[in-house]
Parts: structure tokens; C-alpha cells; sequence
């Protein structure tokens, strides 16, 4: 590789702090990373109400996906943000999703709403708790493998 290759690639190198999971591409900020997750996420949830009037396979595959594409393109400085947002993601779709569905009911009090929106809470579960360990597992491995270039 010639000198001026070189200095045309570390130009287009971003710094270390600001790289995302794939080599030489640059990171966005958390804050886009956790907005990305939500709005697949949300659109899985506008998907499967429209399609069969709750939280089924669509929503599910949305959220995965959405977590898992936030943790890949935040920047290497921003991961905490996408490493703990899959439970508080799927924390405010599935209530949001009961409420837009009609779920709650009108009468029965507290404990009626409650378990309304419990219910499908816990039903997620299963998802919640394996997207949340290969979020981890992804940015456990991206701060082992990205770690900051010895000084000089």
C-alpha cells in the first residue's frame, strides 16, 4: 500500500471511539441507535395489531432485529444505551400496544388494568430475555474485541 493510500484510508477511518461493529464504517450516536430499536419495535406493534389484533411473531421479530441493529451501528462509545434498552424497550411498546388494541378494560378497576397489561408483559418474556442476552453477548464482544489503541 502506497503512503497516500494509507493516508486516504485513515481519513476515512473513524476514530476509535466513534466505530461501529463492522471495520472501518462509523458509528451513530446512542441516541439514534435506541430510536432505530424503537421504531422497528413500534412498527412490529402497528404490524401485528393491524394483522391480528395483538403481539404476535411480527412484533417479536421487529423487536429482535431492532436491538440487535442498534448495538451493531451505535458508536463504540455509545454502547451502554443499546446494551440495556431491550427490556425498557419492550417495557413501553406492550403497554403501548394494549392501550391502542382496546385491551384495557373499562370497568374492574386498577387490578382489571393491571392485568391487562401485565399479561402480554409477561407473555414477552421469553423474547425480552433472549433479545436481551445477545444485545449483551454483541456488546460484551464489541468491548473485549474494540478495545482503545495502545498510546505511544
Amino acid at each position: 500500500m502506497s503512503p497516500a493510500q494509507a493516508r486516504a484510508r485513515a481519513a476515512r477511518t473513524p476514530p476509535w471511539g466513534g466505530a461501529a461493529l463492522f471495520p472501518g464504517r462509523a458509528g451513530v450516536p446512542w441516541w439514534v441507535a435506541v430510536f432505530v430499536a424503537l421504531a422497528l419495535a413500534a412498527a412490529g406493534v402497528f404490524a401485528d395489531l393491524q394483522r391480528i389484533d395483538r403481539l404476535g411473531l411480527v412484533f417479536q421479530v421487529c423487536y429482535f432485529l431492532g436491538c440487535l441493529v442498534a448495538i451493531a451501528v451505535v458508536e463504540r462509545r455509545g454502547l451502554f444505551a443499546p446494551m440495556v434498552q431491550p427490556p425498557l424497550i419492550l417495557a413501553a411498546t406492550v403497554p403501548g400496544a394494549v392501550l391502542l388494541a382496546g385491551g384495557a378494560p373499562a370497568s374492574g378497576g386498577l387490578t382489571a388494568k393491571a392485568l391487562a397489561v401485565g399479561t402480554p408483559l409477561i407473555s414477552a418474556f421469553p423474547t425480552m430475555a433472549i433479545t436481551t442476552g445477545v444485545v449483551l453477548a454483541v456488546g460484551l464482544l464489541r468491548l473485549i474485541t474494540q478495545r482503545a489503541p495502545a498510546s505511544r
